[in-house]
C-alpha cells in the first residue's frame, strides 16, 4: 500500500514539475506524457535497484500510475479547463508578420527556433508566414499565407 500511495503522490508531483518547467520547441510528447514516460521508468527501477525487490510492488505501482492516467485523460476530455491546465494552450509566436514578444519570452523561444520550423515547411523568409504557432506538444506550426 505504501508504494501505491508514494505512486500516487510521485504522478501529482512530476505533473506538476513538467508543467512549471514550460514547453520547448521540437517536443513531440505533451508534459503530460512525460511524467509517465518518466516516472514508470523510475518506478521500475527503483524496483530492481532498491531495498524492496517484489514483483507485486512494483505491478501494484506501474498500475497506479497507468490507471492516474487513464483516469487524467478521462477528467481532460470532461473538463477542457483541467486539459488547459495541465496540457497548456496553443501560444501564438508570429502573427500577420509581427513577433509576439510576451509569447516568444514566455516560452523562451527565439525568432531563430521559429524560423528554422518554417525552414523544415519549405518556407523561406518571414514574408511567407501568416502565423506561427507554439502547439501544446511542443512542434511549431507554420502557416502559410495565401497566394
Amino acid at each position: 500500500m505504501y508504494t501505491i500511495v508514494h505512486s500516487f503522490i510521485g504522478y501529482f508531483y512530476l505533473l506538476l514539475t513538467i508543467r512549471v518547467l514550460r514547453r520547448r520547441p521540437g517536443a513531440q510528447i505533451t508534459p503530460f506524457e512525460f511524467v509517465i514516460v518518466f516516472l514508470m521508468g523510475g518506478i521500475i527501477i527503483l524496483a530492481t535497484m532498491g531495498d524492496d525487490h517484489s514483483v507485486t510492488n512494483t505491478v501494484g505501482a506501474v498500475m497506479t500510475v497507468g490507471l492516474l492516467h487513464r483516469l487524467m485523460s478521462c477528467w481532460k476530455m470532461r473538463f477542457p479547463r483541467l486539459g488547459a491546465i495541465i496540457d497548456g494552450t496553443p501560444l501564438v509566436l508570429l502573427q500577420n508578420g509581427e513577433w509576439q514578444m510576451e509569447a516568444m519570452r514566455n516560452a523562451h523561444i527565439q525568432d531563430d527556433d521559429v524560423m528554422a520550423s518554417a525552414r523544415t515547411k519549405g518556407v523561406r523568409n518571414l514574408s511567407e508566414i501568416k502565423y506561427a504557432v507554439l502547439e501544446r506538444n511542443g512542434a511549431i506550426s507554420i502557416i502559410k499565407k495565401q497566394n
